[in-house]
């Protein structure tokens, strides 16, 4: 088998997974993104998933991303930056990306804004909030959903950053389905006061069906398209 037959096979694997998932809430399939992350893949494999009809690419290392970003320029790609951001990245990021989903605290997003600004661009981001418990030792990135107000607030009040919605990842251990259900919760009293503010990044290889029954708009997916990552050189 090719390796463009293999990510095909993943790739058709995964739309039906989508697919049925969205029959068992009730909702269309167009509305779910399949965002499909490519972190330690090489280039080569974001040209096939673009021949392939992926249109929505995630990295979540910078270093990796930009080289990525650059030698598959010419495709038309959506690229969503997805991992955690130091602030002394934040810049270089916006050279690229146009959607930042990890944004966790005002301080990036300042940098962001900056970023994006120099760049003469605006830059769609999504808030990351945490679903750990308020005890944890250690756990996931994200604001504490006391601080989502605060943070959103202080977004919408920049001018070339775009307040899209929220990304969270399920705890380690815990049960996808009751995490995301918090996950919508939360979402709801954003969009009391954020109306524009719809988009759910939620889910991905092990439990986008939990996502999707969430009301994610955007699944991030990469094992269960590309295989198994490759050992770091």
């Amino acid at each position: 088998m090719t390796r463009r037959e293999e990510i095909a096979a993943n790739l058709a694997a995964v739309r039906a997974r989508i697919e049925r998932a969205c029959a068992a809430a009730g909702r269309d399939p167009d509305e779910v993104t399949l965002v499909v992350v490519t972190k330690f893949f090489p280039a080569s494999d974001v040209r096939l998933l673009a021949d392939l009809g992926v249109r929505h690419v995630g990295e979540n290392r910078h270093q990796e991303a930009v080289l990525k970003a650059a030698e598959c320029h010419d495709l038309e790609l959506t690229w969503h930056f997805v991992g955690g951001l130091q602030t002394n990245k934040a810049g270089p990021v916006t050279g690229y990306a146009h959607v930042v989903e990890s944004v966790d605290r005002v301080k990036l997003a300042t940098a962001l804004d900056r970023g994006a600004q120099a760049h003469e661009r605006e830059l769609d981001v999504l808030v990351q909030v945490s679903l750990d418990p308020p005890d944890r030792t250690a756990g996931r990135s994200g604001v504490d959903p006391a601080g989502l107000a605060e943070l959103a607030a202080h977004i919408e009040g920049l001018a070339s950053l775009r307040l899209r919605g929220l990304m969270a990842v399920a705890p380690l251990g815990a049960d996808p389905v009751q995490a995301f259900a918090e996950l919508a919760s939360i979402r709801a009293k954003l969009l009391r006061a954020h109306p524009g503010a719809g988009w759910l990044s939620a889910g991905m290889s092990g439990d986008l069906e939990a996502g999707v029954a969430a009301g994610a708009t955007h699944v991030r997916v990469g094992s269960a398209v590309l295989g198994q990552r490759p050992e770091i050189k």
